[in-house]
C-alpha cells in the first residue's frame, strides 16, 4: 500500500508536506529560501550564480544550497536545540515551529531525478532524524554525487549509507562505490528501510546493503550545493541543478 508519492504535479510544491528551506533554524527562513521551480510534473531546484551563501558566519567553509525538507523542528532564538548542526553547541538564530510533513520509520524509498553538475557541485537525497530528542539524528543517505567524482555521461561515484551523528545506537557505514551510469539521465535511486538492515539500490538493483539502521522516524531532505572554493576561475556561470520526477514511499 503506498504511503506517500508526491510527483510534483500544479505549479507549487505542497507546502504541507514540504519547507522550502535549507536548516533555517540556523540562520533564518529569509536566508536559507530555495531557488526551486515546480512544472510539467517536475521539481527543479537549483543555485544561481547569485544565490546566497548558507550560514555565512558559521560554516567553515563558503557554501550555497536549495534544498527542501519533509521536517523541521527547533527550539528558541539562543538554544542548542536544532536539526543537523554545524558544530557542537551551535545555538538557533530563529526559532522553528515544528512540522511534520512526512517522517517515516520504515519502508521502500525512492527518488526519481537528474542531476546537472560540475566540479564545484553535487546532489543529494537524504533522510535524518527529526532530532526532537538529540540522539535521534542519524542520517540514512540513499544518494549523493559530487561533480568532481564524475566520468561525464559514464560513471559516477554514488555515496550511500548510513552517518551515526550523534546517535550513539548507530554504527557509521558510507561508501561511494562507482557505477556505470550517467547521472544527468533519470535513475531511481532507493532505501528497503527495516529494523534489521537498509538495501540501497540504483535502478532496482541492490548496490549496498548496511545492517542495524535507525527505527525512528525521519524527514526527506532533497538538495543540490554548489562550493565556490572549489572554483576554477572559469565557471562562475555555471547553476548546478537537481531535477526530481517523484518521490515515494511505501509500507514494507
Amino acid at each position: 500500500m503506498t504511503a506517500f508519492r508526491d510527483d510534483f504535479g500544479g505549479t507549487d510544491l505542497d507546502l504541507g508536506v514540504w519547507v522550502p528551506h535549507y536548516l533555517p533554524a540556523w540562520s533564518s527562513r529569509a536566508a536559507t529560501a530555495a531557488s526551486y521551480e515546480v512544472r510539467d510534473s517536475r521539481l527543479t531546484l537549483r543555485v544561481p550564480i547569485d544565490h546566497p551563501l548558507w550560514c555565512p558566519d558559521d560554516h567553515p567553509t563558503p557554501l550555497r544550497v536549495s534544498g527542501i525538507m519533509s521536517g523541521n523542528f527547533s527550539g528558541p532564538v539562543g538554544s542548542t536545540v536544532g536539526q543537523q548542526q554545524i558544530y557542537a553547541d551551535q545555538t538557533v538564530k530563529e526559532e522553528q515551529p515544528a512540522h511534520w510533513g512526512w517522517t517515516p520509520a520504515g519502508g521502500r524509498i525512492e527518488m526519481r531525478c537528474a542531476m546537472r553538475i560540475s566540479p564545484r557541485s553535487m546532489a543529494a537525497f537524504w533522510m535524518v532524524g527529526r532530532e526532537t530528542t538529540p540522539e535521534q539524528s542519524a542520517e540514512i543517505c540513499v544518494v549523493e554525487v559530487f561533480g568532481n567524482a564524475l566520468e561525464p555521461g559514464r560513471s559516477a561515484e554514488v555515496g550511500m549509507g548510513l552517518h551515526r551523528f550523534r546517535d550513539p545506537d548507530i554504527k557509521e557505514d558510507f561508501a561511494a562505490p562507482r557505477l556505470d551510469i550517467d547521472v544527468t539521465q533519470m535513475h531511481d535511486y532507493a532505501v528497503d528501510w527495516t529494523a534489521e538492515r537498509c538495501v540501497f539500490t540504483v535502478d532496482g538493483q541492490e548496490v549496498r546493503t548496511c545492517p542495524d539502521p535507525p527505527t525512528y522516524p525521519m524527514q526527506m531532505m532533497v538538495a543540490v550545493f554548489d562550493f565556490p572554493e572549489w572554483s576554477t576561475g572559469v565557471d562562475s556561470h555555471l547553476v548546478p541543478e537537481l531535477v526530481v520526477e517523484h518521490l515515494t514511499g511505501s509500507h514494507q
